[in-house]
This record gives C-alpha cells, sequence and structure tokens, in this order.
C-alpha cells in the first residue's frame, strides 16, 4: 500500500538557510502546507479560473507558446502511442493568453478536446509575476516557470535539479518514487520524450500487468500526497514522480534550481560521458571501473586521501577555489585527444 509524503507547515522552513538545510539538504521530498498561500496569484485563483485569467493577463507579453492539445478520449493522459514510435497527442503554438483564455473558459467540457500548457518561464512571458508572488525559501535569482491546463496526467519522470513546486489552482496529486528504484520502472527512450525527459513506462499501469513483473516489487513504495491552493511540495533530482492535475482547471508554479552545484558542470552529462566510454564494456571492466568510481566519486565511508595530510590532498582537496578548474580544464584536454 502506498505511503502519504511527510508533511510540515510551510512558515515552519521560512528563511532560505533554514530552507536549505532543513528541507534540501537531507534529499527527502516534504510537503509543505500553505508555503504561498498569501501569493495574490493564488487569491485570484480561489475565486475563479477567471479571476486567475485576469490577474496573469498584466503581465502576459504576448508571446507564443507550445501546447499540448490531447482528444477527448485519451482523458488528459498525455502519453506515447501503443508503440512507442509516436505520441497521442498534438502540438500547438498559441499566444500565451490565448491558450491561457481556452483553458480558463472551456475547462475542459465533455468530448472536447484537453490543453496543457507546460514549462512556461515566468521572467520571459510574465515579467513582474515572480517578484509578485515572491518565494522568499530560494535566492530572488531562481526563476519560476507556470503550468497550466485541464485535467491531466503527466506520466512518472525524473528531473535533474531541485525541484519546488507550487500549487496555485486546483488540486495535485503526486506520486513519488525513489531513485533506487529506477530498475524496476521500466524507463522508456532517454531521447524520444514527451517533453524532455525518460518516462517509467510501468508506473500507473494496472496492479498485475504482464509487461512490468519487476514493477510489483516495488508498485507499494510509492509515496503520494494531493496538494491544494497556496501548498507546496519539495522534490529532490532524481526522484520519479507522476502529477495530476484533478480539477477542470490547475495552474502551478516550478522552480528548478541545482541547490549544491560546485560549478556549471552537471552530474546527468557524467553519466551520459558514462554511456559511451563504459557503459559497454566487459562486465569485469565495469566492476572494476565501479569500484574507482565508489573510491573517489561517491565516498560511501570516507575521503579518498584521508590518509594523508590536508596539504597533500591536491586535486582532491575542496574543489573551491582552484581545483574546480584546475579538474575542469584537465577533462576538457582529455576529451580534446591532447
Amino acid at each position: 500500500m502506498s505511503q502519504a509524503l511527510p508533511e510540515v507547515s510551510g512558515s515552519s522552513v521560512a528563511g532560505e538557510e533554514r530552507f536549505l538545510r532543513q528541507v534540501v539538504e537531507p534529499c527527502r521530498p516534504l510537503v509543505l502546507r500553505g508555503l504561498v498561500g498569501a501569493w495574490p496569484a493564488v487569491h485570484c485563483a480561489t475565486r475563479s479560473p477567471q479571476d486567475l485569467r485576469v490577474y496573469l493577463s498584466q503581465f502576459d507579453q504576448g508571446r507564443e507558446a507550445e501546447v499540448f492539445v490531447g482528444d477527448a478520449a485519451i482523458g488528459g493522459r498525455y502519453y506515447y502511442t501503443e508503440d512507442l514510435k509516436g505520441f497521442n497527442f498534438t502540438r500547438r503554438r498559441m499566444p500565451f493568453g490565448a491558450a491561457l483564455e481556452a483553458i480558463a473558459a472551456g475547462r475542459s467540457a465533455p468530448g472536447e478536446p484537453t490543453l496543457y500548457l507546460g514549462s512556461i518561464p515566468a521572467n520571459e512571458y510574465l515579467p513582474g509575476f515572480a517578484q509578485a508572488n515572491a518565494l522568499p525559501v530560494l535566492p530572488p535569482h531562481i526563476a519560476p516557470r507556470i503550468w497550466l491546463g485541464h485535467a491531466s496526467r503527466v506520466s512518472a519522470h525524473f528531473d535533474t535539479y531541485d525541484n519546488v513546486a507550487c500549487v496555485i489552482a486546483g488540486r495535485r496529486r503526486f506520486t513519488l518514487y525513489p531513485p533506487q528504484t529506477t530498475g524496476s520502472l521500466y524507463v522508456g527512450p532517454i531521447d524520444h520524450t514527451m517533453a524532455g525527459q525518460p518516462v517509467g513506462l510501468a508506473v500507473g499501469s494496472t496492479p498485475g500487468d504482464p509487461r512490468y513483473p519487476r514493477f510489483e516489487q516495488v508498485r507499494e513504495q510509492a509515496l503520494v500526497a494531493e496538494l491544494g491552493p497556496g501548498d507546496a511540495l519539495y522534490l529532490p533530482k532524481l526522484w520519479w514522480h507522476q502529477v495530476e492535475g484533478l480539477e477542470p482547471f490547475n495552474a502551478l508554479v516550478n522552480y528548478w534550481w541545482d541547490a549544491f552545484a560546485a560549478g556549471p558542470d552537471a552530474p546527468y552529462a557524467s553519466m551520459l560521458l558514462g554511456l559511451i566510454s563504459i557503459a559497454e564494456r566487459p562486465a569485469a571492466e565495469r566492476r572494476a571501473w565501479r569500484a574507482l568510481f565508489d573510491h573517489y566519486v561517491f565516498r560511501p565511508e570516507r575521503h579518498p586521501l584521508e590518509h594523508l595530510p590536508p596539504e597533500q590532498h591536491g586535486l582532491l582537496g575542496p574543489l573551491r577555489p582552484d581545483n574546480y578548474r584546475r579538474i575542469r580544464a584537465w577533462v576538457m584536454r582529455l576529451l580534446r585527444g591532447e
């Protein structure tokens, strides 16, 4: 049986430093009830979808955005076709305001297509929104994105960034699986996706589906939470999450950032490089490389040079201020074949 996600009051983690140490550093998902309940956007949305539309329109710059359009038969589940070669929806370019009006006005009447407008950079499409609806637990340079749509189900996927997702209209159900379950989720292609990230094909399947036998071993490890207007969820990197919009009109604002980046290079890039440099070597050699990765990178027990004085750690000393640049330059020379 799935479990409820842990939750706290949003006011209990106020402040950037407290949020970083108490919420982000443990790398565990957490519901933050009422975190953005004071936002003007939330107040408008609780009155009506049209009130939120009017509120957002004051920031609208008239830019076009890509909208997912799904036939009523798919029930808001934007997904692959049966053979995984195509998708069960179409993509349409529309002015943001026109898409917002169609979503708020139509509200997915029976038999009508559903619309989904996702990952819209607020500072580009709605300048001023972020300042009027500030999230004080994050540094101000971290910019929000807006997601609007009818009732929908977005397939389970992971992000390579930390994420704070804030509901401003409707209700959202999040179903989460930890990264350790990845091998049992039957992940789809990484380069043929709905919106950039691979999805767990088994998540949301009927119990006992013969296509996904390994999933039955982890199905009940799901963590589930329903969020209403003003609530937020902290999602650590790499946690799988299926997101359902439960109302005829739903709106969400999220923030992606890398809370502990030492520089511009992302861990996901290292994994992709490993695909071409390690993944198809003999099993015995892969085990040898895994041992070195554990020793130097993952460090499950200790620093690899703890037996030497710190002044002799060289490149394995603290990344800042100099070692990050030195290691990166070394890697770039290797990639160039120098």
